[in-house]
């Protein structure tokens, strides 16, 4: 069994779900050595989220946005901590309901995504910068 780990530094977003993959992977290219194994993602912020869900329709990353928005709204009086203006709370609590990591199978070198899932940023600030992202591997390497 083999471990490695690795921080991926993801570029700066706005505020939204979006799909991370592709910048996952180009900066993991260890995954190419494991016959089977897991990918742990860890996300280091109170203030945005890992998940997984559709891949295909960009429409479920809006539809995402608008029902966590209506969901943890903004501006409630019985926010306190505001310290970073009227998304901070709202972003601590929307990280904290999605998750901060996800665990992914990987086979052949390929992380075993169902057809139609992608791996979802949740920025949920409106001006948020880069965000890093702690990568573990654990499994069997290729012979």
């Amino acid at each position: 069994m083999s471990w490695h780990q690795t921080h991926i530094t993801l570029r700066p977003r706005q505020r939204g779900f979006h799909l991370i993959d592709d910048e996952v992977l180009t900066q993991l290219p260890q995954l190419g050595y494991y016959k089977v194994g897991l990918l742990h993602l860890f996300i280091q912020h109170t203030s945005a989220s890992l998940t997984i869900n559709e891949n295909a329709d960009p429409t479920v990353r809006m539809d995402m946005e608008s029902h966590f928005n209506h969901f943890v709204p903004e501006r409630q009086s019985y926010y306190r901590h505001d310290y970073e203006g009227d998304d901070d709370m709202p972003a601590h609590i929307k990280s904290s309901t999605l998750g901060c990591e996800v665990t992914i199978p990987v086979s052949q070198g390929r992380l075993q995504l169902g057809t139609w899932q992608g791996i979802y940023l949740g920025e949920h600030r409106d001006h948020a910068g880069s965000r890093a992202i702690v990568a573990t591997l654990h499994g069997q390497l290729l012979e």
